[in-house]
């Protein structure tokens, strides 16, 4: 039999067991006879996570706590950080996402290819997303979490529905006085199982590891805090209330950076940043070295991308349009992206932004969204004659939109 039938077939049976057996767990509380097809740790772990979670819930609950702060005082996170490449390529040459949580399960770094990141983050499986048992039940980081060893979990092994079209590979990373920091976890599509990720994690952990047993100074101490970069209207950088001293082209790169989580290729970094123009690769690394100082070390070599946490009102706002939050990304939208850059980049990531906010605006049904973006685009026709037809007859705000229109119509 062909390991992709062998897959199917194993899935459709732990679906039929999940089927039988989860709606006898929550009505009695225990675990049932008969369920042979299951790993004991499985089942024992259904029956913990019945009591919090619904197994219809749609992705994992958010953190409370501030993701890019818990992440900067990890231990973990310059020995990650030192293996970003090697774990980008991993993931995006086989097709998995890869995590790394701290010791209560909340995811604090993934990298990946953008189409199984996506996937991921239907699920939450993203920085702030809480993958303990109590939170998203029976998976292969809680399980890894609970033991202390390396756990896979596949398909309707998992206790939330959301979840059986995944598989997922995990292990523990143990401090040099053997207490657990947090796990390395891989996961993908039920179809792409193959025991060999195992052992993949298994060596990356072990790597790790190893790293913090001889480079103990690498835990910190008083570690810098996030970066917050404003990039709308406005073109400043600034850490623990300290602007950063970046030159235009600097903050070229670095917003770059921010709106592509997954990094560049050297070559295609050079192309989104300078276009056709003659420019020697010294003078491209020389702007990649300073921006990495300013980060302290924050960007990783190889692939550019960034190691610290970098906050972005740009990616704010596309986030808020994913989420379907207008409301938010209008606040957040103040102008377009780095106004004065002509990098090619750039420019095609102002020309997304300002199209994608315009389209949520012509969606809603809101009047006030509007008006509020109308304020910003005083010769949009389309956009002054959509808050007309939204506005109540009564509604005095149509002469300020009306107004608006037939300045528009004139230009």
């Amino acid at each position: 039999m062909s390991h992709s039938s062998d897959l199917r077939r194993r899935r459709a049976t732990l679906e039929s067991e999940w089927s039988r057996l989860v709606p006898q767990m929550r009505t009695a509380g225990s675990r049932p006879s008969g369920a042979a097809a299951l790993r004991p740790d499985v089942t024992e772990s259904w029956v913990r996570s019945l009591s919090s979670v619904d197994p219809n819930r749609d992705s994992a609950p958010v953190s409370d706590e501030e993701v890019h702060h818990r992440w900067s005082g990890s231990p973990l996170r310059r020995p990650v950080g030192d293996l970003a490449d090697e774990l980008r390529t991993i993931a995006e040459d086989a097709g998995f996402v890869t995590a790394v949580t701290d010791e209560s399960g909340t995811i604090l770094w993934t990298c990946g290819g953008r189409t199984m990141r996506r996937r991921a983050e239907r699920v939450n499986f993203a920085p702030g997303g809480r993958w303990d048992e109590q939170a998203m039940g029976t998976n292969a980081l809680s399980l890894a979490l609970r033991t202390g060893r390396p756990s896979s979990v596949f398909s309707a092994e998992h206790l939330v529905t959301a979840l059986h079209g995944w598989v997922c590979y995990c292990a523990p990373v143990h401090g040099p006085d053997g207490r657990v920091l947090g796990v390395l976890d891989m996961s993908t599509t039920w179809d792409r199982s193959n025991p060999l990720a195992m052992s993949t994690v298994r060596s990356l952990v072990a790597t790790v590891e190893a790293r913090l047993r001889t480079e103990p100074q690498l835990v910190p101490r008083d570690t810098p805090g996030p970066v917050r970069l404003t990039c709308l209207g406005a073109e400043t950088a600034v850490r623990d209330g300290v602007p950063l001293l970046l030159r235009p082209r600097q903050l070229e790169i670095l917003t770059l950076l921010a709106l592509e989580p997954d990094g560049y290729a050297p070559e295609r970094l050079r192309e989104a940043v300078y276009g056709d123009r003659a420019v020697s690769a010294s003078t491209f690394k020389a702007e990649i070295s300073h921006l990495r100082r300013a980060l302290d070390g924050g960007v990783s070599t190889r692939r550019y991308a960034l190691t610290t946490p970098v906050s972005c009102d740009a990616t704010d706002v596309l986030r808020a349009l994913r989420d379907g939050d207008t409301d938010t990304a209008l606040r957040l939208y103040r102008g377009p992206l780095l106004p004065r850059s002509q990098a090619p980049g750039i420019e095609e990531w102002r020309t997304h932004l300002e199209v994608a906010v315009r389209e949520a605006v012509l969606a809603s049904a809101r009047p006030e969204h509007a008006l509020r973006y109308g304020e910003r685009a005083p010769y949009d026709v389309e956009v002054h004659e959509h808050a007309l037809r939204l506005l109540d007859p009564r509604d005095t705000r149509r002469a300020l939109a009306a107004g608006r229109l037939t300045s528009a119509l004139r230009h």
